[in-house]
């Protein structure tokens, strides 16, 4: 292990593998020494265990409903978080709706920061009218809050998981090619890429390789920070009954179906309010870990 970590902290690596391996393990440890950096991270380890292995850790069906136990409180043995108004276990319905709650993530982050990447990036790099076109375009999209746009879309679309995550999508895209382009503003007249079209390089080739991987740590950390804010609009269209519908089990779907119940059987809808706040503080804390590891300036300390 000592030679490991040697290898790893050579001041001179001898390949591009040795160095790139290097560099993830000081960011490691620069992310490490961030005690709430690891909260979020163990936040985050938490929801991706919870989605991967929910029929071991959910103690019941989370469809199964038992009008004879409905409204049970929290501590009630076998149901530990209570049961909503069909007597379904709150618990495990949580835990199968982080599934939910993973896949309108996880889509949104590989769909909504590419098409920003590539709109920031080419708007950056050619500039002149090309950049004017896409940034005005970028600016109608950002004139309407992204709740209002997304029910909008959606309410176009019809209800339903897909036409959710396509609607986050398409309302998310516009604050990453911001991002986008002025990093790419930033490198775009550097001495490395002049000796890149120099060397014949076309533009495509050089936005790919060489343009794209500067803007990735800023787009990265914006991800991560943005995930919070798509998980709220994603529990807000359930709430409103235009994202998943019932019976799955969906955080927001659950608030909604148990608002009526709030002051008196107050766990059916705080329970997987709770949820929502942890996760979303999860997102956020990692974030802004990341936010200092993949900060320049901080990459030698």
């Amino acid at each position: 292990m000592a030679t490991m970590i040697e290898w790893l902290r050579d001041p001179s690596p001898a390949s591009r593998t040795q160095a790139r391996l290097g560099q993830s393990y000081l960011a490691w440890l620069r992310m490490r020494r961030n005690p709430l950096a690891m909260v979020g991270l163990v936040i985050i380890l938490a929801l991706l265990f919870m989605a991967a292995f929910a029929p071991w850790v959910a103690t019941h069906d989370p469809l199964a409903q038992n009008l004879s136990q409905r409204l049970l409180p929290p501590g009630t043995p076998g149901h530990w978080l209570g049961t909503d108004d069909f007597g379904r276990d709150i618990w495990s319905r949580i835990v199968y709706g982080s599934r939910i709650t993973l896949y309108i993530v996880t889509l949104v982050a590989v769909t909504a920061p590419v098409l920003g990447l590539l709109i920031g990036t080419v708007a950056g790099y050619f500039g002149g009218w090309v950049d004017q076109v896409l940034m005005r375009i970028t600016d109608i999209f950002l004139a309407f809050p992204r709740l209002i746009l997304a029910l909008a879309l959606v309410a176009v679309l019809g209800p339903g998981i897909e036409n959710a995550v396509l609607a986050i999508a398409l309302t998310a895209w516009p604050p990453y090619a911001r991002v986008a382009r002025a990093e790419t503003l930033t490198v775009r007249t550097s001495d490395y890429i002049a000796a890149v079209r120099l060397q014949g390089a076309g533009a495509g080739r050089i936005i790919w390789g060489h343009v794209m991987p500067m803007c990735l740590p800023s787009v990265i950390i914006r991800v991560t920070l943005d995930m919070a804010g798509v998980i709220l609009i994603a529990a807000g269209l359930g709430f409103l009954g235009l994202g998943v519908q019932p019976p799955t089990p969906e955080w927001g779907l659950m608030i909604s179906s148990g608002r009526k119940f709030l002051f008196e059987q107050w766990w059916v809808a705080t329970m997987p309010g709770l949820a929502i706040f942890i996760v979303s503080l999860g997102f956020n804390l990692l974030g802004d870990g990341l936010r200092d590891v993949l900060d320049p300036r901080s990459s030698g300390k």
